[in-house]
């Protein structure tokens, strides 16, 4: 290894434990939080709040387009700053389209499927999408100029308020509502936040024109991102949207502790490691710099430090899980086990999935997340066809799983080819 990968490897590494420091107070809050909050709401009413949150997680692709995925990759500052301010004004008008639909629905009492069951709490969804989708570009922007101390600070910020505001109003006996209107309330403080911290920045102005230019330059970033990360978000979100409809509340509660125990980790090293990749992989394919190494070595550590965790997870998930949570989460362990394969090897590919818009191949990688989406739903059909939900997300955990292997792998080819051609000239 050279002296110059040396040095870049080490920069990618504290950049990585700048941002990481923030997602571990972060991380280390919510599960405090949750100690006590898993023993004020019950798990109805934690699946009540995972079907209101997977709505958040499909709609905000759409509020935004993933217009803030091309902030990092700009030329220059000015197609930076055109592009996220034509993010946030399309995630202003998507969002306040959003509150008229779902108003109208709500008040004439016509809410579909899962909508039903929020009821009223239906009407927070638009301003959770239109909080999202600015945090988002907000991040982004951030992230291009690698301040990495701001994003970790509004990272703990945002959990510190979510586990308060949650607890408050539990504790005020909200529990249908508690949840949902107190990620409502922090990622409210959090945008704050960034909005005061975004003067540092010094943006320069931009035109109408320019920022239009900008959204056609980049168009790639609604017909290929923006589908298939909206696949995947409904994808992944299947349980809730769907399935949910047809099992007992307090069984998917289980579940969605599940996914939370072991996403809420994996999410965060992913998150953490895209954004720290991404903005050094771009700057190196624009400077016909080589890539491979910082990648692979960020796998390596990733992978070496997860496995034991994994592994003691799988052994002893269930009476961990219990003596912290209380015994009417009994049998969440179970879905641990089911989730842990898929999460493990979502650590080789999620963080790599910049690559396709680095390459321009996002028309490629979208027929992974078409696949997955297809085996997703097949495996949420069979449990509302023959009534089993236990084999039901085995096959959705099982997808997911394999689709991560084949993301993993064709990465690692797209970034073998971009090495032979650097060697070529």
């Amino acid at each position: 290894m050279t002296l110059k990968e040396r040095i870049t490897g080490s920069k990618i590494l504290r950049e990585m434990a700048t941002l990481m420091s923030g997602s571990v107070v972060a991380q280390f809050i919510a599960f405090a939080a949750y100690l006590v909050l898993l023993r004020i709401f019950s798990p109805e009413d934690f699946a009540l709040f995972n079907i209101f949150f997977s709505y958040i997680e499909v709609l905000v692709i759409a509020s935004t387009w993933k217009y803030e995925m091309a902030i990092v990759s700009a030329d220059d500052e000015m197609e930076s700053a055109a592009v996220a301010r034509f993010a946030l004004r399309l995630n202003m008008l998507v969002s306040f389209i959003l509150l008229a639909v779902v108003a109208v629905l709500c008040f004439s009492h016509a809410l579909p499927g899962n909508f039903a069951q929020l009821g009223t709490i239906a009407l927070l969804i638009p301003p959770m999408v239109f909080l999202a989708g600015s945090s988002r570009v907000y991040t982004e922007l951030f992230n291009r100029v690698r301040h990495y101390r701001t994003i970790a600070a509004n990272v703990t910020l945002n959990a510190l308020a979510t586990a308060v505001i949650k607890a408050v109003l539990g504790l005020l006996g909200f529990h249908r509502s508690g949840m949902p209107l107190g990620v409502v309330a922090s990622q409210t403080v959090s945008n704050l936040y960034f909005r005061l911290r975004l003067r540092a920045l010094h943006l320069p102005p931009t035109t109408r024109r320019q920022r239009l230019d900008a959204a056609l330059k980049y168009r790639r970033m609604p017909f290929f991102v923006a589908t298939k990360d909206f696949v995947n978000a409904f994808s992944y979100n299947l349980p809730f949207l769907w399935l949910a409809l047809y099992v007992d509340s307090a069984e998917m509660g289980l579940f969605a502790l599940a996914l939370m125990v072991t996403s809420r980790p994996a999410l965060m090293v992913n998150g953490v490691g895209e954004r720290v990749l991404y903005a050094r992989t771009a700057e190196a394919v624009r400077s016909k710099e080589s890539i491979w190494r910082p990648i692979v070595r960020y796998l390596l550590v990733v992978g070496v430090v997860a496995l034991p965790v994994c592994g003691m997870m799988a052994v002893w998930g269930e009476p961990i899980l219990s003596f912290l949570f209380g015994s009417k989460w009994d049998g969440c362990g179970l879905y641990v086990r089911l989730l842990l394969p898929w999460m493990f090897l979502s650590l080789g590919s999620t963080p790599l999935t910049f690559l396709s818009i680095v390459f321009s191949v996002q028309n490629v990688e979208f027929r992974f997340f078409v696949v997955l989406c297809l085996l997703r739903l097949a495996a949420v059909a069979v449990g509302v066809a023959s009534g089993r939900f236990l084999l039901s997300l085995t096959l959705y955990a099982t997808a997911g799983a394999l689709v991560s292997v084949s993301l993993l792998l064709w990465y690692l080819a797209l970034m073998r080819r971009y090495e032979r051609q650097l060697v070529k000239g």
